[in-house]
C-alpha cells in the first residue's frame, strides 16, 4: 500500500517498463479502471492492442496530463 491506502503493484514504481496495463495506467493517473478505458474509448489516452491484449504505453498517462494541463492553462 501506498500513503493513500491504495494497493500498488511493483509495476507501479518500475520505469523501466515500456507499455502498461490499462490497470497500472489507471493507478498511475489516479483514476478508476472504467474511466482509463473510458479515456482510451475516446483517444484521449493512447493504446495499442497486442493479439487480445489492449497495453497502454509507459509515456502515454503523462502525455495526456501534460495535454490536459495545456488545455486547462489555454482556456
Amino acid at each position: 500500500m501506498d500513503e493513500h491506502g491504495t494497493v500498488t503493484s511493483p509495476a507501479d514504481d518500475d520505469t523501466t517498463l515500456v507499455l502498461l496495463t490499462v490497470e497500472e495506467a489507471a493507478r498511475r493517473l489516479r483514476i478508476g479502471r472504467t474511466t482509463c478505458f473510458a479515456l482510451i474509448r475516446t483517444g484521449e489516452l493512447e493504446s495499442i492492442d497486442i493479439g487480445r491484449l489492449r497495453r497502454v504505453p509507459a509515456d502515454a498517462p503523462a502525455a495526456y496530463l501534460a495535454r490536459r494541463r495545456a488545455a486547462r492553462r489555454a482556456a
